[in-house]
This record gives C-alpha cells, structure tokens and sequence, in this order.
C-alpha cells in the first residue's frame, strides 16, 4: 500500500484522488500551486485531508513514494521534471482511481464526441436497470465516483491528458471515435504525440478487451495499421465493409450483427441530429450489444436521449431565427460537424483562445453555409485572414452580449445563430459551459 502519495493540484480530479486516498487509509497530502475552491477545500478540511495552497514545498513532494498529477499539469513542466530526476512515479487520476474499483470499465477518447457518446452510453445502460456510474472529464471524477459507492459498469470520457499517466489502466471496452489536431500546444505542436496519448486507451488490452473505432477516419485506420493492438477490434461506419462485427449504415438504417444479435433502427428515429451524431450513437449501440442490452430497450434509449448542453443545442426561436449554442466545439474538427449540419444560411459566432487551429479545410462549409462570421475573442487576426476572402460581413467582438445582439442584426427569418467557436474560452470566460451560459442568457434577453 502507498504509504507517502502526493497530489498535485486541488480541482476536481485532485482533491477526488485525496479523498478516495483518506477513504482507503492512505496518507496523503495535496499541493496547489494557486488557490483552492471553498467546494474543494471544505472536502479536504472536513476529511482532515493535509494540503498546501498557493505554492510547492518541493522537499515535501520530493518526499513522495508516488504523485498523481492532475489533468491540468504539464507533463513538461520544471516541478514535474525535478520529480522525475528523483525517480519518483507520476501517475494518473484515472490510474490511480482503477485500482480501487472491479468494475466493468467502458472508456470513451477521441477529438470529437466524446461526451456525447459517453452520455449516450450512460444513459442505455442506465435505462436497461444497470448498475452503472459516470465519470472521468464529465461530471465528477473517477476517483469521486468510486469512493462511496460500487458500480458493476463505470462509463468514462478520457481525455488526452488523461490517458498521458496511465500506467496499468485498460477500460475492458474502449471507444476512440475521431482523430483530428486537437491541443497540440501541449503536444509540441506535434500531431504524432497527441495521437500517442489516445492510443494509450488501449495500451493494456488483451485479446479479451474490446475496441470500437470508427473505420471512416483515415487517421485511425493508419494508427490500427501502424501499431500493434491486442484489442478485439469492432468498427462503425458509414458504410457496409467486408470485415466481421460490423455496425454500418444501409438506405439510411443503422445495421449491425454483433455476437450474434441483429439489430436495425433508422436513422430518423434517432433522437440526436447529424452526421456526427449517427457515427456516436452506432458506437454506442455498438458498446450496448457487447452488453446484451435487448434491441427493443436500445431502440428505446436511442430514441428518447436528450442532446446534452453546450454541443448543438437549441436554446430559442426568435423571429424564426434559431439560435444554437455549441459552445464545446473548441477545435476545427468539432465546428466542421456543426456547420456541415446547418440547414439554412448562418450567422457564425467563432473565435476564442486559438490552438494551433488551421481553419483551411472549413474554408467550403463557410463558402456554402454562412453568410457573416462574428469573431469573439481578444486575438482575431487568424480568423479574419483566413475567411475574409470568403465572407464579406465579418465583425470583431470582445463580449458576448454584443456578439449576440450582432448576430440578431443579421440574421433573417428562416436562418440560425451558430456558437461553435473552434477555441478555448479562456481569454474572456471560465470555460466552454460559461461560454454557452453567457450566450444562452444574451439570447432570452434578445
């Protein structure tokens, strides 16, 4: 047993692993570099958690049998690089939380979808009466989850940085639904290390362990092709290819015939919209079956799924202008679904802290489907060199509010007000969900 861990960081993830720790009579001790939330900090207080705020004391940590790092840290940093030159192991939350469960893990990465599909699964095997919990980079941590509470099926949406600590975790079924260039500023700008990171869902598999991937995503293919993988692989697509336990569109039905079980539902009576969605609800159909959830209770949960927040979601009609807010769209992959799912001419509300994003290949959505591009952020040069040539209203912004009452400006009947930003929030909001508050609240003020 652990008889010195340290904990780096006190957000969500951090004070989680603390509090499993002191739960399982580990000593611990936490270290933050800034200052703790009164939520997080009251957690640790109350559990007689020891902590620090606001700095490091590098001789405590350098005293630690083991680290766990949270998400936020950079693996490149100089605190971590001294811990490493004293050969002290650096893990993981999601590492360290699986070693205190025996529950079924279902595992769900990629650049895009990721939550959605984690809530789609959740919710299937939830409305199937299992006994399953929800964790990981939506909702509380892994560790929070587990440490009151035994699951016989945890869902969890693992992000790169998450999956970067990973030692012995392996969810038994993984999903990686897309690969496009996504945070490579933490990544050296390297699309090759970001890719790395994914793959590690599936590092530990055996032949026994299952990964579900989508076969229409070239960058997947090529890693599957490239990297040797014990995984029992099972692919969705948008099309019928000659490969076994296949789940694929036929005349605009999803089919699949996994372990035996043919399953068919058309694509109308799914309750989530677009191409991107299709691709998440046929891997999570996909995970159901692997389950034995019946076909008529997956019909059913396919069906009656509400879309979550933040990623194309309706917030109003006003004068016949839909308004839609997908504020968790911060990269360009996330925004290509977005538009390439508009219906009618749109007002594009985009911009943020930029992530080493080429906006290159939206340049023919943006040609076809929007007719003005409102920049929110303090840094818009990218935006306005890249589409100027292709739009002749395109504005600077630098409060929602204002972008928001723009965007009612020119927008007609029968067009939309599209969020979907292509960046991080962090240069005028919180996060992506204050992001999405601000223009939901801008909108019913209209």
């Amino acid at each position: 047993m652990n008889d010195n861990l340290v904990v780096l960081g006190g957000g969500e993830s951090g004070v989680g692993v603390a509090y499993l720790a002191s739960k399982k009579g580990i000593k611990v001790f936490l270290s933050d570099n800034n200052l703790i939330k009164k939520e997080y900090k009251n957690i640790l207080i109350e559990n007689n958690i020891e902590f620090e705020e606001g700095s490091h004391s590098l001789t405590k940590l350098l005293n630690a049998t083991e680290i766990v790092k949270s998400p936020g840290i950079s693996d490149d940093s100089d605190l971590i690089n001294k811990i490493r030159i004293n050969n002290i192991p650096v893990i993981s939350e999601i590492e360290f939380a699986s070693r205190f469960t025996n529950a079924k893990i279902i595992g769900i990465t990629g650049s895009n979808g990721k939550t959605t599909t984690t809530s789609l699964i959740y919710h299937i095997l939830k409305s199937s009466g299992l006994n399953v919990g929800v964790a990981g980079n939506i909702g509380n941590s892994f560790s929070f989850l587990i440490a009151n509470r035994d699951y016989e099926f945890i869902v969890l949406e693992l992000s790169s940085f998450q999956l970067d600590g990973v030692k012995t975790f392996k969810p038994q079924i993984a999903v990686i639904t897309n690969l496009s260039p996504d945070h490579l500023e933490r990544y050296e700008n390297n699309f090759d290390n970001y890719i790395s990171s994914k793959f590690n869902i599936v590092i530990n598999h055996s032949k026994s362990d299952y990964l579900i991937y989508n076969s229409d995503d070239l960058k997947i293919i090529n890693e599957l092709n490239s990297r040797k993988i014990n995984s029992n692989k099972i692919s969705f697509s948008f099309s019928k290819k000659d490969c076994n336990n296949q789940i694929y569109i036929e005349k605009n039905i999803i089919k699949s015939n996994i372990n035996k079980n043919k399953f068919m539902i058309p694509i109308e009576s799914l309750s989530l919209k677009g191409k991107h969605n299709v691709q998440n609800s046929m891997a999570a159909a996909t995970v159901a079956q692997l389950l034995n959830i019946s076909n008529e209770e997956l019909r059913e949960s396919l069906g009656n799924f509400q879309s979550i927040s933040h990623r194309l979601e309706h917030v109003l009609t006003i004068q016949k202008v839909k308004y839609i807010n997908d504020s968790k769209a911060t990269n360009v992959n996330a925004v290509f679904y977005a538009l390439d799912s508009m219906k009618s001419s749109t007002v594009w509300i985009a911009g943020g802290v930029d992530k080493g994003n080429n906006y290159d290949e939206l340049l023919p959505l943006v040609r076809e489907k929007v007719k003005a591009i409102i920049c929110l952020g303090l840094e818009n040069q990218k935006l306005l060199e890249t589409f100027s040539s292709v739009t002749e209203l395109i504005f600077e912004t630098t409060s929602m509010s204002e972008a928001v009452k723009m965007a009612y400006q020119i927008a007609k009947p029968t067009e939309s007000v599209l969020l979907s930003p292509a960046c991080s929030s962090f240069d005028l909001f919180k996060n992506f969900e204050d992001r999405g508050n601000q223009f939901k609240e801008a909108v019913r003020r209209l």
